[in-house]
């Protein structure tokens, strides 16, 4: 009999899967733009090696090279490549050492050689051809003789260069993986906080979850405790940390939160170990009311403001904290959505009956009940992303997001804004972002209909 109520089950969300997709096909702007984001994802993840100066494969003087291999951080990490390696000269015998990132392979005379299909690096500088290239000019490279003579086929810069020589669809295929990045990861955080508190939010309310008084009493003190040992103490570690690198922040910054979870947890546990008598009366916990006043709060700080703020005191830019930043900025929408259809699901009957059977609130809430609260977080999520993208794309625009190292479209439009004469500058980044940002926007709208039956086409 439970076999088959579970084979029943596994069907039918097999057939709202099924009739979703269904659903969102039919919707063709959002199908198309799905399958641009499927694009958009294959040069994210492969932009090193379809853009990048350095040769897939090449053979010089009888041996077989794989640069671009070698210098990415796989090579370096899993296989070990130290990014250099010798070569014998056939008829002197001379040995002649290659960095595998300094090494000029355009100007050696390989006697085989792969190229990426852009042979340009986003950060690679062509001072051949520098000081805003425009698509039509003439370009030069320098052949294996030392000889500067015009650049024909792969090796033009298609869409142009900046005022450093850089490639323009260089700088656009590292773009997307960058932009896919950070609307990915800042999302990501963005959801685990706004599902656990939404969750908790919605499930509990004000009157589902009872602590003993002394426990109710002490919940100040253990924040002012965990605050002072979790984050007051170590404040200075982490700023140092700040100062040496973002990423080595960032750990110290975990450390001192889960310091301060970990101190908060004890208090309270203690304290209901320690109650009697009176203290030990069970009192309701407003866990609603105080995530939503806290999700007021947040609201009201202006993302811009935050990350100024977070860049004065870091003196070293970083985009995986831009990425922190955003995400910590993100998730009260999502807060509110869960929390919205948690009130809901929380009164149904499949929730009532795993409570009869006397499942733990934890189970209740992740393994049933939140599964069935998703739909309009994913909508969200799509719309979170385009966001995200947008933010990231102003903030380096006005120089205060990414570090100037790495090659943002936001960062293009910056550059191309000290010259307005290099329309390509402006043009082909500016249509990147409209294009992605429209792209998610109707992936987003497609999703919503689709998890919507109400919509039924």
């Amino acid at each position: 009999m439970k076999e088959t109520e579970k084979h029943n089950d596994n069907t039918q969300r097999f057939s709202f899967r099924k009739y979703a997709w269904k659903q969102f096909k039919k919707n063709i702007p959002a199908f198309i733009s799905f399958w641009i984001l499927m694009l958009m994802i294959f040069v994210g993840v492969f932009a090193s090696f379809i853009a990048n100066d350095q040769p897939l494969y090449a053979k010089y003087r009888g041996k077989t090279f794989y640069p671009a291999f070698a210098t990415h951080w796989i090579g370096k990490s899993v296989f070990g490549c130290s990014g250099l390696d010798s070569t014998q000269h056939p008829e002197t015998g001379n040995w002649e050492i290659l960095s595998y990132e300094n090494t000029d392979w355009k100007s050696l005379n390989l006697e085989s050689v792969v190229w990426a299909p852009v042979p340009f690096s986003a950060s690679g500088q062509d001072i051949l051809n520098r000081d805003f290239s425009s698509p039509g000019d003439v370009h030069f490279k320098r052949n294996a003789n030392g000889e500067i003579q015009a650049s024909e086929g792969k090796f033009r810069h298609r869409l142009g260069t900046d005022i450093l020589g850089r490639d323009v669809l260089a700088g656009l295929i590292h773009g997307t993986k960058i932009a896919l990045l950070v609307g990915v990861v800042s999302m990501g955080i963005a959801v685990l906080i706004g599902l656990f508190l939404g969750a908790m939010a919605g499930y509990y309310g004000d009157h589902g979850l009872q602590l003993k008084r002394l426990q109710y009493w002490m919940i100040f003190p253990a924040l002012m405790l965990a605050w002072f040992y979790g984050i007051q103490i170590r404040s200075y570690s982490v700023s140092d940390a700040m100062e040496q690198s973002a990423a080595y922040g960032l750990f110290q910054f975990f450390i001192s939160l889960l310091l301060f979870v970990a101190v908060f947890l004890v208090v309270i546990f203690l304290s209901g170990k320690l109650a009697v008598g009176v203290l030990a009366k069970k009192v309701n916990l407003p866990v609603d009311t105080w995530i939503s006043r806290f999700i007021e709060i947040f609201n009201s700080m202006p993302k811009l403001l935050l990350i100024l703020s977070v860049s004065a005191i870091v003196e070293e830019r970083s985009m995986w904290l831009l990425m922190v930043i955003i995400g910590l900025s993100s998730w009260t929408e999502i807060a509110r959505f869960v929390r919205a259809e948690l009130l809901r699901v929380r009164e149904l009957e499949f929730i009532q009956a795993a409570r009869s059977f006397g499942f733990s609130d934890f189970r209740i809430i992740f393994k049933h009940a939140l599964p069935n609260a998703l739909a309009p977080v994913f909508v969200y999520i799509a719309f979170g992303i385009a966001s995200s993208i947008l933010v990231e794309s102003g903030l380096s625009f006005l120089n205060i997001g990414v570090p100037d190292d790495v090659v943002t479209w936001g960062s293009m439009l910056n550059i191309g804004r000290t010259e307005p004469e290099s329309w390509w500058m402006i043009v082909f980044p500016g249509l990147a972002i409209f294009v992605t940002i429209t792209m998610y926007n109707l992936i987003g709208e497609g999703l919503r209909d689709a998890l919507d039956p109400r919509q039924k086409r």
